[in-house]
């Protein structure tokens, strides 16, 4: 059951972020303030996901793009600047969902899901990832298929693209990893 919320009251947003079309799934929960803007949520993502902001991305909230307006790139005349909206204005309840595109190539869309919104608590800093799943795919891998045919080759040490595939990776990759408290280190460096 939802909390009351007082005028004026702070609050969090409790977010679960799933990268879409990739099996077993890849995910974060997040505690984000309710007043976060969009730009600030958008470097929250690129953190606890594992990207590292090196492409264009947009929010899509009820039909409506959010980005970033300072690129020196057609956004299209209907594109909103993200700087200019906080998420519990464009998103006001719990189980709101949006969507967060990140690389317009490679294409990896997240579903967000509002889970909960609850009090803010005294001593937590904010945002903070308290949970996920499985490592983000590598940058500029060629989308969910790219990332697939990249896990395949990682399998079989006799594809003729292994050894390539390994010195192309960061040397600690591991897909199925996830380290929640160097993600909140690297949060409370980035962020705070």
């Amino acid at each position: 059951m939802p909390v009351k919320k007082k005028s004026g009251e702070k609050r969090v947003y409790q977010l679960k972020v799933v990268l879409r079309d990739i099996r077993p799934p890849i995910w974060r929960r997040i505690l984000v303030p309710h007043e976060i803007p969009l730009d600030q949520l958008h470097r929250v993502l690129q953190v606890v996901m594992g990207w590292t902001d090196s492409h264009l991305h947009e929010f899509i909230i009820n039909g409506v793009s959010y980005g970033d307006l300072s690129i020196d790139i057609d956004m299209g005349d209907d594109t909103r600047n993200e700087k200019s909206f906080k998420l519990h204005r464009v998103v006001p309840r719990e189980k709101g969902k949006f969507h967060y595109l990140y690389d317009f190539g490679d294409c990896w869309e997240h579903e967000i899901l509002v889970e909960k919104i609850l009090p803010l608590e005294k001593g937590t800093h904010y945002p903070v990832c308290i949970t996920g799943k499985r490592a983000c795919p590598p940058e500029d891998c060629g989308g969910t298929s790219g990332y697939e045919e990249l896990l395949e080759i990682l399998k079989d040490p006799s594809h003729p693209e292994h050894e390539e595939m390994f010195d192309w990776l960061p040397g600690d990759f591991d897909s199925g990893k996830f380290d929640v408290e160097l993600v909140n280190v690297e949060l409370g460096g980035s962020l705070r």
